[in-house]
């Protein structure tokens, strides 16, 4: 009985420290990146992006349910994965005319490659998971992007990029107030 005992103390003692390791693990797979930059850069262009929008009723991200329902734990990956997004789609689609419009995506578009940097990291350290419901979230931002031409589909994904920034401001939140306190 003595033994037992011992075999589930044992057992105990590995999954706390397992569980505190993983906590410790998620703790540090964050953004740090000053937030306020990229908003201040987005306050700049997003009326000339939104009067562009000329499917008003329509949205791609701010069907927000399908972020606000996105677990803790699978911030990192949906991060990831929206970040890609736009990198990968956004900003490539979106065709700009005015250079000052340009400058201020294209420093947005160089933030959103640190932050993907920074993600790969978790990921290459297995801290970035990705459940069935963060892959179905970003399916459904994909889907929602592809049922609009493209240039319209680019305005809209950056007119919405606000709701992206509050997003990850809220899920990655050690990071962005400590860099505030630093300014």
């Amino acid at each position: 009985d003595m033994q037992a005992q011992c075999v589930s103390l044992c057992l105990l003692g590995a999954m706390v420290f397992l569980c505190s390791a993983h906590a410790r693990g998620l703790r540090r797979c964050v953004i740090s990146m000053d937030m306020r930059r990229i908003e201040e850069s987005f306050r700049g262009i997003k009326n000339a992006i939104q009067a562009k929008d000329t499917f008003q009723n329509v949205t791609i991200l701010s069907t927000s349910e399908t972020l606000h329902s996105i677990k803790p734990l699978d911030a990192c990956c949906v991060t990831k994965n929206l970040l890609a997004f736009y990198v990968d789609r956004v900003f490539k689609d979106h065709q700009e005319l005015s250079p000052q419009i340009l400058r201020k995506i294209s420093s947005i578009a160089n933030s959103f490659l640190y932050m993907q940097k920074t993600l790969q990291q978790c990921q290459e350290q297995r801290l970035c998971h990705c459940s069935q419901e963060a892959t179905n979230a970003t399916r459904i931002i994909h889907d929602n992007y592809d049922q609009l031409e493209v240039r319209s589909a680019a305005i809209k994904s950056l007119g919405e990029l606000d709701v992206f920034l509050a997003w990850i401001d809220k899920n990655h939140q050690g990071t962005s107030a400590a860099s505030r306190q630093e300014t």
